[in-house]
């Protein structure tokens, strides 16, 4: 890996996912993220979308085309399709290709496909082999199962929200949509197994993921403290409820250091950077349990510490004694930073004429190869004639046809280059109205 990637729309590079095909009826941000995973994995991506294009192509503020970089974030390396599945001719396309796919990955409220025929349990008759991936707010069945869903309501009855914030302020979300980008990731991992399990059944799975249940998983050790000792944990901020010396401390120059000296070695050296090695012996101060239970006398003496220097001063040191150590970086600083260059973690896409969009990477790398595929998002309705022609193997009768039936659209032009837009510039942008 050298830097940034600069690849255009075409890539030669494979993946390990090469030769599976996923038909994804997802929108917004929990599914295509994870087939945007499963893409960049090598996986053949086909998007369906209705004829208005989905919500997340409107999002303001920011467009490249008349397209919201929040869509152009989580699509690339995909082909799209559209069909109306209002007509019964658009609800066949969608069958058919279904069939055609090894895995169909959606998250329509859970019924909502069952309706229209379009379903595990009906197609999985006609394929047995078929991986069927259902994300959804709370899952397929429980009292919540048809309540509406986004990222920020999931957090919140998770429990997920009541922990983020300072102690004596109000509960936040979390800056990155946990609920939805957990769900992607939840989902890719349940087709894997289910993939892997194929393999030797030749049986496919109904892989049912909840944003909600994925939240609560990642509760993680505050669950198993909550349900140990009944004792509910409340707005962690930027400290640790187990370790008083894992959390942020304000340097000299106003920047705030994040300090992880977890271990016994580590608050030996970091007392004695500090200035104050005196606290070493100190009973209070002796092992993490004490230093626990003294929190409240031990956080302004490491504070008043942390003052006498500035945040590179105090990275140097640290690092030096293999302390763990960060300053809290902005996103502009964080993208910015040689370890994101060096690992492609900031991609350039490419359309055919020029046009880019800045994304972040593909954490997952083979061999120290970053293998992900760079193909510039899909404009709505890009494929839709190529995918019926060389899947369901329809003449171009049968597609002028659809098309004329509006159960398909297909997208008769390419992008205008346009490098303002290219560049990121703040649109006043049409709201295109999104079909429920």
């Amino acid at each position: 890996m050298n830097g940034v990637n600069n690849s255009v729309q075409s890539n030669k590079k494979s993946g390990p996912l090469a030769g599976l095909r996923v038909l994804d009826l997802t929108q917004f941000l929990s599914g295509p993220f994870g087939t945007m995973v499963l893409a960049d994995l090598g996986a053949e991506v086909i998007k369906v979308e209705p004829p208005s294009g989905e919500l997340s192509r409107t999002i303001p503020p920011h467009f490249v085309c008349d397209e919201s970089v929040y869509y152009l974030s989580v699509n690339r390396n995909k082909m799209n399709v559209v069909a109306d599945l209002k007509l019964p001719e658009g609800v066949r396309v969608v069958r058919d290709l279904a069939l055609k796919c090894d895995i169909v990955v959606e998250n329509f409220r859970p019924g909502v496909l069952a309706r229209l025929g379009i379903d595990y349990a009906e197609l999985s008759k006609l394929k047995p082999s078929l991986i069927w991936c259902s994300i959804s707010g709370f899952g397929q069945d429980g009292p919540w199962r048809d309540w509406p869903a986004y990222d920020m309501v999931v957090q919140a009855l998770s429990g997920g929200m009541s922990l983020t914030g300072e102690p004596d302020g109000e509960s936040v979300r979390s800056g990155i949509p946990l609920a939805d980008l957990s769900a992607g990731m939840f989902g890719v991992i349940g087709i894997l197994a289910a993939l892997q399990e194929r393999h030797a059944s030749g049986k496919g799975r109904l892989v049912d993921v909840a944003m909600f249940d994925c939240q609560v998983a990642m509760l993680s050790y505050q669950a198993a403290y909550y349900l140990h000792s009944g004792v509910v944990p409340g707005r962690q901020g930027s400290a640790h409820n187990s370790i008083p010396t894992y959390r942020t401390f304000k340097a000299s120059d106003g920047l705030s250091v994040v300090v992880t000296a977890n271990t016994e070695k580590m608050w030996r050296e970091m007392a004695q950077l500090l200035g104050v090695a005196h606290l070493i012996n100190d009973p209070r101060f002796k092992t993490n349990r004490e230093r626990l239970a003294n929190q409240e006398a031990l956080a302004p003496i490491l504070e008043q510490a942390f003052l006498l220097n500035t945040a590179e001063i105090w990275m140097d040191q640290f690092l030096s004694a293999g302390i763990p150590v960060g300053v809290v970086n902005p996103i502009d600083r964080a993208l910015k930073s040689p370890q994101v260059q060096q690992r492609d973690m900031v991609l350039n896409l490419k359309d055919e004429h020029g046009n880019l969009i800045r994304v972040a990477g593909n954490p997952i790398k083979f061999d120290g190869e970053d293998i992900t595929p760079h193909k510039y998002p899909p404009r709505l309705g890009q494929d839709t004639a190529h995918v019926l022609d060389t899947m369901l193997g329809l003449s171009p009768t049968e597609i002028e046809s659809l098309l004329e039936a509006k159960a398909i659209f297909q997208n008769p032009g390419k992008r205008a280059a346009n490098s303002d837009l290219a560049n990121d510039t703040f649109l006043d942008h049409p709201r295109i109205p999104v079909e429920n």
